[in-house]
């Protein structure tokens, strides 16, 4: 068999060991592999490089992904969809593995629909991918916000300061809620709870008047301020997500305005992706993979991949892009525990 494999959207640590695991599988079954460059870019313009066991060595540890990634929609771009079943006839192809979060996903439900062999692995450091309990990727980001809101603590308390630490999370706050715990902050401010900003600074002086005088605040970039649309005008992309950023230098002003803290904001913004994958995500995106290429050799198409307690299963693509998983109220009710 001939199997194709594409990452598309935001680039997330343990695609490599996606992509590894898949070509060893694949070439250990007597299949060859071929992969698509730059994502759904790279089927429509059938832009292509072999992948052989020298082409995977010694890319587990490596963040990123060797074939590139793009936000490319071939449901935006006129005549792309007919291009990317030109391309799937001309290579050859018995199959496509699709890696990527709920857009590039969404793109292989909707060919699988129209009869097309597409297998999805779904990634996302925000872990807001329904239908699998982890996303790989999700456990890098935490880890590395985690060792930044560590850092920030020794410089807060030096300088007597707020700091305001804006992390990733469009529409879910795993990431805040799970770092903001590990790492100590005294505020977690997520996508699915309205921030009152009343309450927030209310909880600051709190903390601040029996002798703390320093405060993390851990904010998602998709936290919503009561009454206030902080992102009004701001441009899309081919999938309609607005980019975004600016929570945490409004929350510092008015932080700092409303209670006369001095105040500070770090945006750890793309460094949550970046870098090296922990253990956990190398582990997992190479079950994946394996897994992966088994739906493929049953011609279980139209299937993801997904972790279900300690299992690595199938489920429909349709189940997995059906809906956002937002973050689990009972996590956020024991990081409001520690609060102020």
């Amino acid at each position: 068999m001939k199997i194709g494999i594409l990452t598309g959207g935001g680039d997330c640590p343990g695609l490599n060991s996606v992509i590894r695991a898949v070509v060893r599988k694949a070439l250990n079954n007597g299949h060859t592999v071929i992969g698509f460059k730059d994502g759904w870019k790279g089927i429509i313009e059938d832009t292509t490089i072999t992948l052989d066991r020298d082409a995977v060595s010694g890319i587990l540890h490596k963040g990123g992904t060797i074939l590139g990634t793009s936000r490319t929609n071939p449901y935006k771009i006129e005549g792309a969809v007919d291009r990317v079943k030109t391309t799937f006839r001309k290579t050859g192809l018995n199959a496509l593995v699709a890696i990527g979060g709920e857009d590039t996903l969404g793109v292989a439900n909707k060919l699988s629909q129209e009869d097309l062999p597409v297998i999805g692995v779904p990634k996302t450091i925000d872990n807001d991918l329904s239908a699998t309990d982890y996303t790989f990727g999700f456990d890098t980001a935490i880890n590395i916000a985690m060792e930044a809101i560590d850092r920030l603590h020794t410089t807060a308390e030096s300088h007597h300061r707020v700091m305001v630490v804006e992390v990733m999370g469009r529409h879910a706050g795993w990431i805040a809620a799970h770092a903001g715990i590990a790492g100590g902050a005294d505020v977690v401010l997520v996508p699915e709870v309205p921030v009152d900003l009343d309450e927030v600074c209310d909880m600051l002086k709190k903390r601040h008047a029996r002798g703390r005088n320093f405060s993390i605040v851990v904010a998602a970039e998709g936290a919503q301020v009561k009454n206030r649309d902080l992102t009004k005008d701001i441009p899309v992309d081919q999938f309609g997500h607005k980019i975004l950023g600016g929570i945490g230098d409004y929350l510092t002003k008015e932080i700092e305005k409303r209670t006369g803290y001095e105040t500070r904001e770090v945006v750890l913004g793309h460094l949550q992706r970046g870098g090296s994958p922990t253990a956990f995500d190398r582990v997992l995106g190479s079950r994946f993979g394996v897994k992966a290429v088994e739906l493929v050799e049953n011609k279980q198409f139209g299937q993801m991949v997904s972790l279900r307690g300690t299992k690595v299963e199938a489920v429909p693509l349709e189940q997995g892009v059906a809906r956002l998983k937002t973050l689990d109220m009972e996590l956020y009710e024991t990081a409001k525990v520690f609060f102020g």
